[in-house]
């Protein structure tokens, strides 16, 4: 065997070794209890907690605080869920384009096939499974979706990917399995799996129903929404359905995570995707196009 071979085996093994041990470090442990841990340490205001917290993150994640509407922090947990400087995610002011609701790596994404969708390449979920609502799978079952994926650095605030109206959510009680490309190849219907929300919006100027899919993962103690008076986390009971009646403009905030996630957005047929599998893109940025 030469030793290009030699080198290739090697590096091939120590991947799938990485694999492996991240796989086992983020999903063979009490999740839930460590989720509800991360809840409670993240918001303990004392400084040293607060500064060993942050600087431990940041050694093992790029976390670009110089965006940050504030550089002081009163916990973890305001770290976090930071706001950004004004003007920092310029939105595209075209009425035709639909923008990403948040910062993220585009996951598997394209159109739904008879209710059917990919998790990623040989693993398929149904609408049914994840949105538990027969109105919304049969709009969406030939329609467009995105998957977006948010790492523990991005900015963990998501917004209106266009003016609509928000007029309910169905929170879904879950698991929490880690949402990263390694559990997503290894876990089938993760995302059924998991605790999330399905805000059902309707654009204003087309009428078109847009759906966001937040998908909480481990370490993501609650989803918290503006327009829901009420924080949506492991011991809240579900599946619950939240009547809303809010309206949004394009760009404005609808709420956030605490930590890294993933949001699923759906939208009817003859929507274009605007991305490609792989694209980082950022709040604001064109991810769909009206028909």
């Amino acid at each position: 065997m030469s030793d290009a071979s030699v080198a290739i085996r090697s590096a091939l093994w120590r991947v799938v070794l990485q694999e492996d041990v991240n796989f086992l470090l983020t999903n063979r442990i009490p999740r839930q209890l460590l989720t509800r841990f991360v809840g409670w340490f993240g918001k303990i205001r004392n400084p040293v907690v607060r500064d060993l917290s942050i600087g431990a993150w940041r050694i093992f994640a790029d976390v670009p605080l110089d965006e940050a509407a504030k550089s002081r922090f009163t916990s973890l947990h305001d770290c976090f869920i930071r706001e950004l400087k004004p003007d920092a995610r310029p939105v595209d002011p075209d009425p035709a384009v639909l923008t990403s609701p948040c910062d993220a790596i585009v996951g598997a994404s394209g159109q739904v096939e008879d209710g059917q969708l990919i998790q990623a390449k040989g693993f398929p979920y149904t609408l049914s499974d994840l949105l538990a609502d027969p109105a919304l799978e049969q709009l969406y079952r030939d329609g467009s979706y995105v998957t977006l994926r948010l790492t523990s650095s991005m900015y963990h605030r998501f917004h209106a990917p266009h003016d609509c109206h928000v007029d309910q959510v169905t929170y879904i009680s879950g698991d929490t399995w880690n949402t990263n490309p390694i559990t997503i190849r290894r876990v089938e219907r993760l995302f059924c799996k998991n605790e999330r929300a399905v805000i059902r919006t309707r654009l204003q100027a087309s009428g078109h129903c847009i759906t966001l899919v937040p998908v909480a993962s481990i370490l993501v103690a609650s989803i918290q929404l503006h327009f829901a008076d009420v924080l949506l986390h492991l011991k809240y009971p579900g599946p619950n359905v939240i009547p809303c009646d809010a309206r949004a403009s394009k760009g404005q905030e609808l709420g956030w995570f605490e930590l890294g996630s993933t949001i699923i957005v759906f939208a009817p047929r003859g929507f274009a995707l605007s991305v490609k599998e792989g694209q980082v893109i950022k709040m604001g940025q064109p991810l769909l196009r009206l028909p």
